[in-house]
């Protein structure tokens, strides 16, 4: 038999780039309108930069900056963090009373708007509650009925002179804050895979130590991003502490400044300069968090490429 004629090579292919003329399009439209927002803040006097400069160093401003929006995050994510993973822990629960009681909390803060929820934290609690105690249940017809001097109460707490202070604030926000948290931890919980559960348990780990050694740091990788961006919303959400009413907060600080000079709009700069600032740190800070839970995870480009090339012709 004759050997086949070879297959005629291909001849060269004159490939040439697909155009996209609507982006330089779309690329002159955005030059046009990023050249007329700076010509209207350089040019525009109301916009008063200079004043807007010092309402950010004011020190109902700095004050408000640091007591109302950076503590008030910061307590409100400690509570929120905390009591969402446990919130979280129970709706995954195997007890039906459990789930249901956690359902119950998520159901009940999701459903509830946070400054409608401050309003009644504020102004609600201290109208039905004037003080707090903490005793024997229907106490007082008991000691009535026993002749005791004594309510039996164990502890009494004033709400009248907390009902106004950041203290109110920060669980508020934070019990709203746990109800979202709970779903991000419960996603974050199942996205890892049962057998390593099931794996740690055959080691001899406890559930409790099963979850916090090998479900949870794994967890983080999921949990990390939607935490950081509830985190910079809860920056933000500071200024609804207005409805409690707690006046040491940043923007209503600013916001009373600019009332009394006059100068409204740049007071309103200043406030968002400072959120801006805030919120661009936690940006960078979430960027480091998921890039350290996220070793291991995905395919990253050998750094050598002469030893990726050797080991390429190695494997081959």
């Amino acid at each position: 038999m004759s050997a086949s004629a070879p297959a005629e090579r291909p001849g060269l292919i004159e490939a040439r780039p697909v155009r996209h003329p609507w982006r330089w399009v779309a690329l002159a439209l955005i030059a046009v309108v990023v050249a007329m927002m700076l010509s209207s803040f350089i040019t525009n006097k109301r916009w008063d930069w200079g004043f807007a400069l010092q309402v950010m160093n004011q020190n109902p401003v700095l004050e408000g900056l640091w007591k109302g929006t950076i503590i008030g995050t910061i307590g409100a994510m400690i509570i929120g963090v905390g009591l969402g993973i446990l919130v979280a822990i129970m709706r995954l629960s195997d007890n039906p009373v459990l789930r249901w009681v956690s359902f119950a909390y998520t159901w009940f803060f999701r459903a509830i708007p946070r400054y409608v929820l401050l309003a009644i934290i504020g102004t609600g609690i201290g109208y039905l509650y004037s003080t707090l105690r903490i005793g024997v249940p229907f106490g007082q017809q008991f000691a009535h009925a026993l002749g005791l001097s004594s309510d039996l109460t164990f502890f009494g707490l004033d709400i009248n002179a907390l009902s106004n202070s950041i203290i109110f604030g920060i669980i508020g926000l934070g019990l709203s804050e746990a109800a979202y948290m709970a779903e991000i931890a419960r996603a974050g919980i199942l996205s890892v895979d049962k057998g390593q559960a099931e794996a740690a348990q055959a080691l001899g780990m406890n559930t409790g130590k099963t979850m916090r050694r090998i479900v949870l740091p794994q967890a983080m990788r999921v949990i990390v991003p939607p935490t950081g961006n509830e985190t910079i919303a809860m920056v933000k959400d500071t200024s609804l502490l207005v409805a409690i009413p707690i006046i040491g907060e940043l923007f209503y600080q600013a916001q009373q400044i600019g009332n009394q000079a006059f100068k409204i709009m740049p007071a309103y700069v200043a406030a968002t300069i400072w959120y801006l600032i805030i919120c661009s740190i936690l940006m960078v800070g979430q960027y480091y968090l998921e890039r350290h839970f996220g070793r291991g995870f995905g395919e990253k480009k050998p750094k050598n490429k002469r030893f990726a090339r050797g080991a390429g012709m190695g494997g081959a």
